[in-house]
């Protein structure tokens, strides 16, 4: 800067003369300062005058330019006298007090903090030193330190730690310099490697000392004593020196007197800060041990509970419960073992892996108590879990795939072709030449029915109990698709006509709608309004003609709140649906509790059932009328769903079947919001469960319910408990436990060959009383967070509903919360994590009727008997101008047949053209639950199956497009005996598709042997689809593959020619999100994982080339965007999704086709879409 001139004082502006004394004090060598130290004191006395006394003297300082900062800091680093220090300290102080952080920036980046550390050595050194300069120089740092990064290293490397804290130790009676010091310790400590060192100097004790009783007296400073202690605790090494000294019942004791003495509330932040050092000591164990035998549970408990009427208070409660919840002592699971209470086992036992561990472990040493210090799951400190965060489980880039070897999709030709050809038998559709097929009389009886006779266990409908006697459980003989096996269904267009067919035909039957259908997102907006009694939508052409595959009452007929009531057209209540036709059944579950025959299969040694729950002869149960859902149902038949139960192969040999999925699921006509969070609900049921440790004389802990009791797992009562089971097919709970009256603790069964995977329930309730409200807590959660906490429900199915003609699951509960609970997940079940805990899922909820049977649900259960009834009553849908084939693909372990579809369209004639064009058609291969608890996908895989065998024009343009091969479930064991995610082998399936084995994965092997046939023979599917349900975000959404995508969002360098890619895998998700009300494109990733490697998608994409493999996640909670937003999805909403799925195929085929191609505008769109994402990656 220009040196000012030397004039006279009068007339000079004030800045001027700022700038002529800090010329003349940069003009001063450091000898000079030496010398003239009196022209140095005037000099900075005049200085801070001015600073004093004119606002624009300090903005003049720290302009833009000022080379002022500069000056000044190197005068203080060159004087030598005490006064001239003083007076710059004190500018310094001014400069900085206002101006916000920048002005602290300037100072930092001109080396004012390493200057500042050299004075406070050199000061500490001068004897005896000056008590003003330590005060201005630690009030000083005070302000510096928190805006400089560095300022820990810069105080640990100069020496300063023990200068303040000495300095501490000779002054603790003299508040004014006390003050400053403690304010930088706090900035030191929040250093680790500083906090250890300030420990070993004697900070913690020093701390403890400072604190005292209640007063008013001097509260700042305790503020500010308690603040540097919490952060020196952070040290696990401070936090055990505390604990050894015996600090933990003097925290305890300080904060229990400020709470009785804090009437008014005015010190909060004192007993906030006493809670914090608390929390700190009991993150490691003998903190914890601490805490417990000095009585903290009783302590925190009796003052949270006083809290709690006063909102402003919440902050103390909140982090009052965080401790009690560490300190809850931790305990093993009430289970004899974690592993599954059923035992299946396998042909041979994998080398490796989980299953291997398990298999090798001796009884008794699976579920160790570990109670260790790592602790690296974050604990929630308040009560705000009303705002969700959805971001996927990817926080980083770690998981990202980097090896651009393996982002290159190649078909890999793993299996020689001879093997594959045994795969040719399930594609008969690629040579069929349909000779000896009268196309005529199948157009001709198409106007009549081509449906087959009904099977004989639906034909005569009699009166039978539920409870299935005599299931068939011995595993069938396996068959490999190369061998002879009986013959696929097939649809009776695909066989030559014969004059018996078509003369005896039933009546068909009828066609049924789904109005729910729409092609645009603008069209379900419009179709909000309700169609009057009888009357019929406008024909809007081809692409809007839409035929119903299941005959229900739109969502939109309803108004958004109605109290769970049926809403009519005319916006009254609505009686239910008129049934006359009913049925008589043997109900022993309704009358005289349960004394039902129940087949027991828990343990590993159990083998076969045994008379449970009551004595003497069995006796029939009153024959009772309910209605004939099939009325409501024509796609459900309760007595061949009784047939199908019985060819179930399942591993406890259940003999019953549930009722719900007896009666059959009619969806609800009304809106089911998403349940708004009460504030404080979960804070409360966390203080019930500590109430078990306060309280112990209020505590049942009476089993009502243990299948790991072979003999009788229904444990008898006297009346005054819930009665439960879960013995039936897709059913999953092991233990309940009465812990109050009206309280249930509830352990959920591990996949079998597994000891963990706890997720999916579905169990009867029965014994209830009306009007009384009853918690139920699942104790063995593992997810870290759930859409429990985020409006979803619990399902309810009630059989008192159902008989009185509303056969349906609603939602249902109060209170509902996910949280961490006290239970210590065992080391082996977590992959060698420590420290793991298992999360409580609690609701709460009052019954309606009296001597009721519910039952309680996950997602809504679609069982694999259910898919064999479905299919098989598809059949009845068939015209002529369906091809359908019914093949079993294989077997599972347990010999359940795993069933593949094809569906197509048949050829018009036996012409070469439309042979070759139906030979030709491009196969889209769709399968679904792998993983049985995502039930959601069942659902939207009935969707598409109903809506591909519609009579729908658009259908059959479907049909006539594509070859659509079909495998619907993928894991029926899995799904028959209760898993979650596993099958028999312990195994997650969707993690086996890289290399498959035929004993232990037979479904993934030959689902995967028919897609590696038809990339040998040049037949590679166009797209891929995997149906799942995803438990921890809203929306349906797809994840896609993309090489580009994945490049973009890790950091791999490469050139533009190795990015080359076609955008046609955005296609699809693009069409749905225009399409589908419930589907969001914004959800959707093409990001391909290391984690994810194995799945089908990526293997599918990688090694068989399809560049439209997909998985498509539907939520199993609700949805937050479009027509839905705010309500939890049905299974009218997921069959809507699988219908939709196929609307968007048809655009697809259209968009893709040569006369389609001049639509361009759409893969703008794509473009346009594709470039936001990556322009968001790169901010």
């Amino acid at each position: 800067m220009n040196k000012p001139k030397m004039t006279t004082e009068k007339g000079v502006p004030s800045n001027s003369r700022v700038l002529m004394l800090l010329g003349q004090l940069e003009r001063m060598s450091g000898e000079s300062m030496m010398t003239e130290a009196e022209i140095a004191r005037q000099l900075t006395a005049k200085i801070l005058h001015l600073i004093q006394t004119q606002e624009k003297t300090k903005k003049e300082m720290m302009a833009k330019g000022s080379t002022g900062m500069e000056v000044i800091l190197a005068s203080l680093e060159n004087s030598r006298d005490p006064q001239t220090t003083l007076n710059i300290l004190y500018i310094l102080s001014e400069l900085l007090t206002v101006g916000g952080g920048r002005r602290v920036a300037v100072f930092v980046s001109k080396g004012g903090t390493s200057i500042l550390l050299k004075l406070l050595i050199s000061v500490s050194k001068e004897s005896p030193p000056s008590e003003e300069l330590q005060l201005q120089l630690h009030s000083l740092l005070a302000k510096v330190g928190p805006k400089d990064r560095k300022f820990g290293v810069k105080a640990r490397l100069t020496g300063a730690l023990n200068v303040t804290v000495n300095l501490l130790k000779q002054n603790l009676l003299n508040s004014k310099l006390v003050l400053p010091c403690l304010q930088v310790l706090r900035v030191y400590s929040s250093n680790s490697v500083n906090a250890i060192s300030l420990g070993k100097s004697g900070a913690v004790e020093l701390m403890f000392k400072m604190v005292g009783p209640y007063s008013k007296k001097n509260t700042s400073l305790l503020k500010v004593t308690l603040d540097t202690l919490g952060a020196l605790l952070k040290s696990k090494t401070n936090a055990r020196r505390a604990v050894d000294r015996g600090h933990v019942p003097v925290l305890l004791a300080a904060y229990h007197d400020w709470h009785r003495n804090d009437t008014r509330h005015r010190h909060m932040l004192i007993r906030k800060g006493l809670l914090a050092g608390l929390r700190n000591i009991t993150n490691i164990k003998v903190g914890r041990k601490a805490f417990i035998e000095a009585d903290g549970m009783r302590v925190l408990y009796n003052t949270s509970t006083e809290c709690l009427p006063v909102r402003t208070l919440d902050p103390l409660v909140n982090t009052s419960s965080l401790i009690m919840r560490k300190c809850f002592p931790k305990n093993r699971l009430p289970l004899p073992t974690i592993k599954s209470a059923f035992h299946y086992p396998l042909p041979h036992v994998p080398a490796g892996g989980p299953v291997a561990q398990i298999y090798s472990q001796t009884p008794g040493v699976d579920d160790v108590v570990d109670d260790s210090d790592e602790e690296t799951e974050a604990d929630t400190e308040n009560d705000t879990e009303n705002e969700e965060d959805e971001k996927d489980c990817r926080t980083g880039n770690d998981d990202i795939e980097t090896d651009l070897s393996k982002l290159r999709p190649r078909e890999i030709h793993s299996r020689p072709f001879e093997e594959l050809r045994a795969y040719e038998r399930f594609f008969l559709e690629l040579s069929e030449d349909f000779q000896g097929y009268h196309f005529d009389c199948a157009k001709t009886a198409s106007a009549t029915s081509s449906t087959p006779s009904p099977s004989p266990a639906s034909a005569g409908k009699s009166p039978r109990p539920i409870t299935v006697p005599g299931v068939q459980t011995t595993p069938h003989p396996k068959r490999d698709p190369g061998e002879d096996s009986p013959p696929s269904s097939v649809s009776a267009s695909c066989r030559p006509a014969t004059p018996a067919s078509a003369g005896s035909a039933p009546s068909p039957l009828l066609p049924l709608e789904m109005a729910n259908v729409h092609l645009t997102k603008e069209e379900a907006t419009a179709d909000a309004v309700p169609l009057a009694p009888g009357a019929r939508p406008r024909p809007q052409g081809p692409e809007q003609e839409l035929v119903r595959v299941l005959e229900r009452v739109a969502l939109d007929a309803v108004s958004p709140v109605n109290g769970g009531r049926e809403v009519g057209a005319d916006g009254g209540d609505s009686p239910p649906p008129p049934v006359n036709s009913t049925r008589h059944i043997q109900s022993p579950l309704l009358v005289g509790g349960m004394t039902a025959r129940r087949t027991v299969g828990g343990g590993e040694n159990s083998a076969g059932g045994s008379d449970c729950g009551s004595e003497g002869p069995e006796e029939e149960g009153p024959l009772l009328e309910v209605p004939d859902t099939a009325l409501l149902l024509p796609l459900h038949d309760p007595d061949l769903y009784v047939e199908m139960v019985k060819g179930t192969a399942s591993v406890p040999q259940y003999s019953e079947v549930a009722y719900p999925d007896y009666f059959g699921h009619v969806a609800p006509t009304f809106r089911e919001p998403l349940l708004e969070r009460v504030y404080g609900v979960q804070r409360a049921k966390i203080f019930q469960d500590i109430e078990r440790l306060i309280h112990p004389n209020d505590i049942l802990d009476k089993v009502v319910y243990d299948l790991d009791i072979p003999s009788c797992p229904v444990v008898a009562d006297d009346g005054e408990s819930l009665k439960f089971n879960s013995q039936f097919e897709s059913g999953n709970l092991r233990k309940a436990i009465q812990v109050r009256k009206c309280e249930y603790d509830l352990v959920l069964n591990s996949d079998i060959n597994s000891n963990h995977y706890h997720q999916w329930f579905y169990f009867e309730v029965s014994g209830m009383r009306v009007g009384t409200n009853y918690r139920f807590n699942i104790i063995n959660c593992e997810k870290s967070n759930s859409q429990f906490n985020y409006g979803m429900q619990v399902l309810m199915y009630s059989v008192q509903e159902a008989i009185s003609g509303r056969p349906r699951w609603v939602r249902t509960g109060e209170d509902i919360c996910y949280y961490k609970n006290h239970f210590s997940r065992s080391s082996m079940a977590t992959g060698g994590q420590k420290g793991k805990s298992y999360y409580t899922m609690t609701f709460s909820m009052s019954f309606s009727h009296r001597d009721d049977v519910c039952y309680f649900a996950y997602h809504y259960p679609y069982t694999y008997s259910t898919l064999k009834m479905h299919l098989s009553k598809l059949e009845a849908l068939r015209s002529p101008q369906i091809y359908l084939r019914h093949d079993v693909l294989c077997e599972t372990l347990a010999g359940n047949s795993c069933p593949l579809l094809t569906i197509t369209a048949m050829p018009e004639t036996t012409s070469n053209d439309h042979i070759c064009q139906f030979r030709n058609r491009p196969v889209i291969f769709l399968s679904a639950r792998v993983h049985p608890g995502e039930t959601n996908a069942s659902w939207v895989m009935k969707g598409t199956l109903e809506f591909l065998m519609s009579s729908s024009q658009l259908a059959h343009s479907l049909r006539e497009a594509y070859i659509f091969k079909i495998v619907p479930m993928l894991n029926p064991d899995g799904v028959i005996n209760g898993n979650h995610r596993c099958s028999l082998s312990g195994e997650d399936l969707n993690r086996q598709w890289q290399n498959p084995n035929p004993e232990l994965h037979p479904t993934i092997y030959h689902t995967k042997s028919l897609l590696q046939y038809l990339a040998h023979i040049q037949r590679a599917p166009l797209v891929f689809c995997d149906y799942h349900g995803h438990s921890r975000k809203k929306n349906v959404f797809m994840y896609g593959c993309s090489v580009k995508e994945t490049v973009w969002q890790s950091n791999i360098s490469t050139s533009s020619c190795d990015l080359h890619e076609d955008l046609g895998y955005r296609t699809l998700p693009k069409i749905l999100s225009q399409m589908a009300p419930a589907f969001s494109m914004a959800s959707c990733s093409f990001v391909v994982e290391r984690s994810k490697e194995s799945t089908a998608r990526v293997v599918v994409w990688r090694e068989i080339g399809v560049q439209r493999s997909y998985t498509m996640e539907s939520t199993l909670c609700g949805c937050d965007q479009g027509k839905y937003k705010g309500l939890q999805t049905g299974t009218r909403e997921l069959e809507e999704m699988g219908a939709q799925f196929c609307l968007a195929l048809l655009r697809l085929k259209r968009l893709t086709s040569p006369l389609g191609l001049r639509n361009h505008q759409h893969f703008l769109d794509v473009e346009s879409d594709l470039m936001e994402t990556r322009s968001k990656v790169t901010r």
